[in-house]
């Protein structure tokens, strides 16, 4: 019996760490707001991230951003990203643009791309939009998300109260999805000790009720 729940304390604990790693590998995903004030001739990365509601189901994804100048009134498709290939677009764009959001694999969540040399013709209103088809065992569904950044650029940096808010925030929730699945994992391995020592003990008693004459 004590071979037995050693047995299954260390089948647990295995399947404890390996869900451990890879929810550090791929990351929980957190919705978090992109900044929105970029620094004229510098960088900024443009963040977009849409999660799946239930993480378990299979999809696959593209994104494609828009832009609306200040002094426009249409928005202008300037970035796309399918099936691991970017493309710009839009030629006020062109060699400034590149991908920042998920790597190699086809279920995108991130779609946060970055801008280089940022001018102030940059100002404007972006709009991100995920094109994402869930795939099912029997059938597929498609889905659309879009978000839009308001963005406006400066001579210098300015950071707001609440982008400092929202990245303290994204590393707390973060924190807390790794503590629940411990917790998840500590109350499975109880439920499963608990029944393996019911097992046992009416296995136990089943042989010594044919031992007797």
């Amino acid at each position: 019996m004590s071979s037995v729940r050693e047995l299954l304390l260390l089948l647990l604990l295995s399947l404890a760490l390996l869900a451990l790693q890879a929810s550090l590998c791929h990351g929980a995903c957190v919705e978090v707001d992109s900044d929105t004030e970029a620094v004229a001739n510098k960088g900024f990365k443009l963040g977009c991230i849409s999660c799946k509601m239930r993480g378990e189901v299979p999809a696959i994804a593209t994104v494609s951003w828009y832009f609306r100048a200040s002094d426009e009134t249409e928005f202008s498709h300037i970035y796309s990203y399918v099936d691991y290939m970017e493309e710009i677009i839009d030629p006020r764009f062109y060699e400034r643009l590149k991908w920042m959001g998920s790597k190699h694999t086809k279920d995108l969540q991130d779609g946060s791309i970055y801008i280089f040399n940022v001018t102030f013709n940059d100002t404007g209103i972006y709009k991100c939009i995920f094109n994402r088809v869930l795939r099912y065992t029997n059938y597929e569904f498609e889905t659309n998300t879009s978000k839009t950044i308001v963005i406006n650029v400066v001579p210098r940096l300015t950071r707001g109260m609440a982008s400092i808010l929202s990245e303290v925030m994204m590393y707390v929730s973060i924190i807390g999805l790794q503590l629940w699945l411990v917790v998840e994992m500590i109350y499975c391995y109880r439920k499963i000790a608990a029944a393996g020592e019911e097992a046992l003990r009416e296995s136990a008693s089943r042989k010594n009720s044919r031992r007797l004459p």
